[in-house]
Protein backbone atom coordinates (compact mmCIF):
# COMPACT_ATOMS: atom_id res chain seq x y z
CA UNK A 1 0.00 0.00 0.00
CA UNK A 2 2.74 1.99 0.62
CA UNK A 3 4.27 2.04 -2.43
CA UNK A 4 0.83 2.88 -4.20
CA UNK A 5 0.85 6.11 -2.24
CA UNK A 6 3.89 6.92 -2.95
CA UNK A 7 3.03 6.12 -7.21
CA UNK A 8 0.12 8.33 -6.29
CA UNK A 9 2.04 11.13 -4.54
CA UNK A 10 4.39 11.43 -7.11
CA UNK A 11 1.68 12.17 -10.11
CA UNK A 12 1.33 16.27 -9.36
CA UNK A 13 5.29 16.42 -9.70
CA UNK A 14 5.39 14.37 -12.61
CA UNK A 15 2.55 16.75 -14.24
CA UNK A 16 4.24 19.99 -13.07
CA UNK A 17 7.64 18.74 -14.95
CA UNK A 18 5.57 17.88 -17.98
CA UNK A 19 4.08 21.02 -18.81
CA UNK A 20 6.35 23.46 -16.96
CA UNK A 21 7.38 24.88 -20.82
CA UNK A 22 4.38 24.32 -22.17
CA UNK A 23 2.79 27.31 -23.67
CA UNK A 24 -0.64 27.58 -24.19
CA UNK A 25 -0.58 26.54 -28.03
CA UNK A 26 1.40 23.10 -26.81
CA UNK A 27 -1.33 22.92 -24.41
CA UNK A 28 -4.12 23.17 -26.77
CA UNK A 29 -2.78 21.35 -29.72
CA UNK A 30 -5.05 18.10 -29.81
CA UNK A 31 -2.90 15.16 -31.07
CA UNK A 32 -5.11 13.06 -33.83
CA UNK A 33 -8.34 14.22 -32.32
CA UNK A 34 -7.37 13.18 -29.18
CA UNK A 35 -7.65 15.35 -25.68
CA UNK A 36 -5.35 18.25 -25.70
CA UNK A 37 -3.04 18.28 -22.45
CA UNK A 38 -4.74 20.86 -21.17
CA UNK A 39 -8.09 18.70 -21.21
CA UNK A 40 -5.78 15.79 -19.50
CA UNK A 41 -4.86 18.18 -16.89
CA UNK A 42 -8.47 19.08 -16.32
CA UNK A 43 -9.66 15.50 -15.64
CA UNK A 44 -6.61 14.72 -13.18
CA UNK A 45 -7.96 17.50 -11.76
CA UNK A 46 -11.66 16.32 -12.05
CA UNK A 47 -11.60 12.95 -11.75
CA UNK A 48 -9.85 13.36 -8.44
CA UNK A 49 -12.33 14.98 -6.23
CA UNK A 50 -15.73 14.02 -8.43
CA UNK A 51 -14.68 9.92 -9.01
CA UNK A 52 -11.49 8.82 -6.82
CA UNK A 53 -11.80 10.43 -3.47
CA UNK A 54 -15.34 10.21 -3.95
CA UNK A 55 -15.52 6.62 -3.96
CA UNK A 56 -12.71 6.14 -1.53
CA UNK A 57 -15.15 7.95 1.30
CA UNK A 58 -17.96 6.03 0.14
CA UNK A 59 -16.30 2.86 0.41
CA UNK A 60 -15.02 3.61 3.87
CA UNK A 61 -18.18 5.10 5.00
CA UNK A 62 -20.82 2.53 3.69
CA UNK A 63 -21.12 -1.16 3.09
CA UNK A 64 -20.50 -2.35 -0.62
CA UNK A 65 -22.07 1.64 -2.20
CA UNK A 66 -23.04 1.08 -5.87
CA UNK A 67 -20.56 4.05 -7.13
CA UNK A 68 -20.29 5.80 -10.34
CA UNK A 69 -17.72 7.37 -12.70
CA UNK A 70 -17.34 9.98 -15.01
CA UNK A 71 -17.23 9.05 -18.82
CA UNK A 72 -14.32 11.36 -20.20
CA UNK A 73 -16.40 11.38 -23.59
CA UNK A 74 -19.90 12.74 -21.90
CA UNK A 75 -17.51 15.00 -19.32
CA UNK A 76 -14.83 16.79 -21.51
CA UNK A 77 -18.21 18.85 -23.35
CA UNK A 78 -19.73 20.27 -20.69
CA UNK A 79 -16.52 20.86 -17.97
CA UNK A 80 -15.94 23.61 -16.31
CA UNK A 81 -12.89 26.18 -18.03
CA UNK A 82 -13.10 28.82 -15.38
CA UNK A 83 -10.04 27.27 -14.06
CA UNK A 84 -7.82 26.24 -17.23
CA UNK A 85 -4.29 27.83 -16.98
CA UNK A 86 -1.68 26.00 -16.50
CA UNK A 87 -1.05 27.12 -13.13
CA UNK A 88 -4.58 26.54 -11.65
CA UNK A 89 -4.87 23.43 -13.23
CA UNK A 90 -1.80 21.92 -11.71
CA UNK A 91 -2.74 23.38 -8.48
CA UNK A 92 -6.38 22.39 -7.98
CA UNK A 93 -5.08 18.94 -8.59
CA UNK A 94 -1.68 18.91 -6.21
CA UNK A 95 -4.41 20.31 -3.76
CA UNK A 96 -7.10 17.26 -4.53
CA UNK A 97 -4.62 14.70 -4.90
CA UNK A 98 -3.02 16.14 -1.12
CA UNK A 99 -6.65 15.46 0.38
CA UNK A 100 -6.96 12.22 -1.62
CA UNK A 101 -3.80 11.07 0.35
CA UNK A 102 -4.61 11.98 3.64
CA UNK A 103 -7.31 9.69 3.37
CA UNK A 104 -5.56 7.00 1.97
CA UNK A 105 -2.76 7.22 4.73
CA UNK A 106 -5.65 6.39 7.33
CA UNK A 107 -6.53 3.32 5.78
CA UNK A 108 -5.91 0.89 7.89
CA UNK A 109 -5.46 -2.61 6.44
CA UNK A 110 -8.74 -4.36 7.08
CA UNK A 111 -10.15 -1.50 5.31
CA UNK A 112 -8.86 -2.95 2.02
CA UNK A 113 -11.13 -5.34 1.75
CA UNK A 114 -14.08 -3.21 1.92
CA UNK A 115 -16.17 -3.07 -1.42
CA UNK A 116 -17.97 -0.98 -3.67
CA UNK A 117 -20.24 -1.88 -6.63
CA UNK A 118 -20.21 -0.44 -9.95
CA UNK A 119 -21.76 -1.58 -12.91
CA UNK A 120 -22.88 -4.66 -11.07
CA UNK A 121 -19.64 -6.10 -10.08
CA UNK A 122 -17.96 -5.79 -6.76
CA UNK A 123 -14.54 -4.66 -6.19
CA UNK A 124 -12.33 -3.91 -3.03
CA UNK A 125 -11.15 -1.09 -2.35
CA UNK A 126 -7.10 -2.28 -2.70
CA UNK A 127 -8.22 -3.10 -6.13
CA UNK A 128 -9.71 0.43 -6.29
CA UNK A 129 -6.79 2.04 -5.33
CA UNK A 130 -4.29 -0.41 -7.82
CA UNK A 131 -6.93 1.22 -10.99
CA UNK A 132 -6.25 4.70 -9.73
CA UNK A 133 -2.35 4.21 -9.93
CA UNK A 134 -2.89 2.41 -13.29
CA UNK A 135 -5.46 5.38 -14.11
CA UNK A 136 -3.02 7.98 -13.39
CA UNK A 137 0.13 6.51 -15.47
CA UNK A 138 -2.16 5.56 -18.57
CA UNK A 139 -3.35 9.65 -18.24
CA UNK A 140 0.19 10.70 -17.95
CA UNK A 141 1.39 8.27 -21.10
CA UNK A 142 -1.39 10.38 -22.88
CA UNK A 143 -0.04 14.02 -21.61
CA UNK A 144 3.49 12.59 -22.90
CA UNK A 145 1.95 12.03 -25.91
CA UNK A 146 -0.07 14.97 -26.56
CA UNK A 147 3.46 16.76 -25.57
CA UNK A 148 5.12 15.12 -27.79
CA UNK A 149 8.36 14.27 -24.90
CA UNK A 150 8.39 11.88 -21.84
CA UNK A 151 8.99 12.82 -18.26
CA UNK A 152 12.69 11.50 -18.97
CA UNK A 153 13.11 13.52 -21.75
CA UNK A 154 12.22 16.49 -20.34
CA UNK A 155 14.55 15.51 -17.27
CA UNK A 156 17.25 14.55 -19.97
CA UNK A 157 17.21 17.56 -21.74
CA UNK A 158 16.96 19.99 -18.61
CA UNK A 159 20.12 18.48 -17.44
CA UNK A 160 21.97 18.78 -21.23
CA UNK A 161 20.33 22.61 -20.80
CA UNK A 162 22.03 22.52 -17.04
Amino acid sequence: MDELIAQLAATPATLAHLVAEADDFALDAAPGGQWNARTILAHFRDDEFLCMRAAVTRMLAEQSPVLHFLDGTAWEPGRSRLRDRKEWLLGDFALQRQASLGILRMVRPEDLHRRGIREGREFSLEQLIGVWVRHDREHVAQLEQALGETLEDVRARRAREG
